[in-house]
């Protein structure tokens, strides 16, 4: 799933909405430790080398590297209310941390006013920000609860069968 969500950020989409975020959470709740946060991220990094690179890259990397921390966090503490919350922080984060990387890159002029521009100006960005997280994370979340439920479901058929 987390391959197909890099190939996803290749096919046209509305900006912002991505599945990056669903990604760093999803695989930080459910792969290993040691790939959790590296696996999405070289799947970003593929998928940047068609896109293209620029000078914020360490600051959006930063912000999904720290979402896939709490998708370590999500690994014991998983429940609607939960995903939902880290979902809906890892937006923010996204948004406060990548706006911050662009008023420091220099778009916009090195003072508080220019700071609150580079805020006020990614608004549109963050609502398909949330619109894509949402949806990606119930599609990548959901999708994985409903066939190990499904494959639960099979497995104990089976084992009923056998008796």
């Amino acid at each position: 799933m987390i391959i197909g969500g890099g190939l996803a950020r290749l096919l046209p989409h509305a900006p912002n909405f991505a599945p990056i975020a669903a990604m760093a959470l999803f695989g930080g709740a459910y792969l290993n430790k040691k790939y959790a946060i590296i696996i999405p991220l070289v799947a970003m990094f593929i998928s940047d080398a068609f896109i293209g690179f620029h000078d914020t890259m360490i600051y959006v990397y930063g912000a999904f590297a720290l979402t896939g921390l709490m998708g370590i966090w999500l690994r014991k503490h998983k429940s609607i209310v939960n995903v939902f919350g880290a979902t809906l922080f890892s937006s923010v984060l996204f948004y406060l941390i990548t706006n911050f990387g662009v008023w420091a890159q220099g778009m916009y002029a090195r003072d508080l006013s220019g700071l609150m521009q580079s805020y006020i100006m990614a608004i549109p960005f963050f609502k398909n920000t949330l619109l894509g997280n949402f949806f990606y994370t119930a599609m990548f979340f959901g999708t994985y609860e409903f066939v190990k439920a499904l494959a639960s479901k099979k497995s104990l058929a089976i084992s009923r069968s056998k008796k």
